[in-house]
């Protein structure tokens, strides 16, 4: 293969580079440029893999990560080409719209959120904010205000990993374009359709299905649960880290479920707890399946 003529850029003070770090900070930045960072070689490979049509997706993520318009620029050094052979192939199939420079590891380090850059970072175009959640699924993660970006990109990639249709974010959650966040997804955020900013009550309205609450002090406990509810279309609520769901948010589930602790833990941190539910519904659905001649 023809390998793809880059641009090359060692000036870690030059205005393309500041323009390409800011969108690591201020989400305000990011909203208003519609335009966010996928670092390292997981998150830029699948970014880059739905920029080019090679990922099965859904139709609503494919029309969240459309084919030809998903990336907007790629930046990597040059050592990618040896320690990541695979993805440097892929950068080498990017169309000539997409803007991609080889650079020095002081102008890779000046754009990256991370301490020590991994080695490639992509610029990725935000989703319109004109996407809504579908009223009908039959697994949905809803992260309830969750403030750590290492825990909301977790339970992306667990949603991602137990086939849940798509996941949500509500106000005061943090951003998931957060640079952390994108990292945490490990490349999930590109799989599914992820909502941010959804008012979790008018979800809740229209959501045609069960509503779980995942609450320590749930007077129902998950392995006591029903597989056949845990078959039925359900959204599940995960709250704050140290706060949890509030009381508004509790009265919206129909079901307050707690996760069992079979030891001596006092809690679950809630990426761990969103994994044990989620899978258990998934598992449930799974089970419950019809078969097919």
């Amino acid at each position: 293969m023809t390998q793809r003529p880059v641009n090359l850029m060692d000036n870690p003070y030059a205005d393309r580079v500041k323009r390409v770090a800011r969108l690591a900070g201020r989400s305000a930045v990011r909203n208003r440029r519609q335009q966010f960072l996928a670092e390292g070689p997981q998150s830029a490979t699948e970014a880059i893999r739905a920029h080019l049509g090679l990922l099965k997706l859904s139709e609503p993520a494919q029309q969240m990560w459309p084919i030809g318009e998903t990336v907007a620029e790629v930046y990597y050094t040059q050592r990618l080409a040896t320690s990541h052979p695979d993805l440097f192939a892929l950068v080498q199939q990017l169309p000539a719209h997409v803007f991609v420079a080889e650079t020095s590891d002081q102008v890779l380090q000046s754009m990256s959120d991370a301490v020590v850059h991994q080695g490639i970072v992509a610029v990725v175009n935000m989703p319109s904010n004109n996407f809504q959640p579908s009223p009908r699924a039959d697994l949905v993660a809803g992260i309830v205000r969750v403030q750590d970006p290492g825990n909301v990109g977790t339970i992306i990639r667990v949603a991602d990993a137990s086939g849940a249709d798509y996941a949500l974010a509500t106000p005061g959650t943090v951003d998931i374009y957060n640079p952390k966040t994108v990292r945490s997804t490990a490349g999930s955020l590109f799989h599914l359709p992820v909502y941010p900013r959804v008012e979790i009550g008018a979800f809740v309205a229209s959501f045609q299905g069960r509503i779980f609450a995942a609450d320590g002090y749930g007077t129902r406990v998950l392995d006591q649960t029903d597989p056949g509810m845990l078959n039925e279309p359900t959204a599940w609520l995960f709250g704050n880290e140290g706060q949890g769901l509030n009381d508004h948010e509790l009265r919206l589930a129909d079901q307050r479920v707690a996760v069992p602790l079979y030891g001596l833990a006092e809690s679950l941190n809630v990426a761990t707890a969103a994994t044990i539910c989620l899978y258990s519904s998934a598992m449930a659905q799974r089970r419950y399946e019809p078969l097919t001649s």
